[in-house]
């Protein structure tokens, strides 16, 4: 059988890796024990991060809900048992949408939920 020698192979995998790592401070972006440690961990955090994400839009949609309801007269809670309870599906992203654009239709969307208290 005959010999292989991995230097090809082994400077493409290294080459990707510090690709990838390009952009990172001291020796993580040109050392390649280093550069695949941090490159690893940074697929982590991208990992978790994308469902943090989420997470971080819906308390931020929620917070200017509360503060068009606040103006509204009505409190955040009640203004989504109000819709529930009316059978109006309407997401927190278009009712966040509402209350920062266009305060007049949020308005006339808690007087729809009033009705269901």
């Amino acid at each position: 059988m005959a010999r292989v020698k991995r230097g090809l192979m082994r400077h493409k995998r290294h080459k990707k890796i510090i690709a990838r790592a390009s952009g990172y401070w001291g020796r993580k972006k040109n050392v390649f024990s280093r550069a695949h440690e941090q490159v690893m961990k940074s697929g982590q955090y991208a990992f978790r991060d994308r469902r943090a994400k989420k997470r971080d839009f819906r308390r931020l949609w929620i917070v200017r809900i509360t503060a068009g309801c606040a103006e509204a007269g009505i409190k955040y809670s009640q203004l989504i048992h109000g819709l529930n309870s009316q059978g109006i599906q309407i997401n927190r992203k278009m009712l966040s949408e509402l209350a920062i654009a266009d305060m007049n239709a949020f308005k006339a969307v808690v007087e729809q939920a009033r009705k269901g208290l």
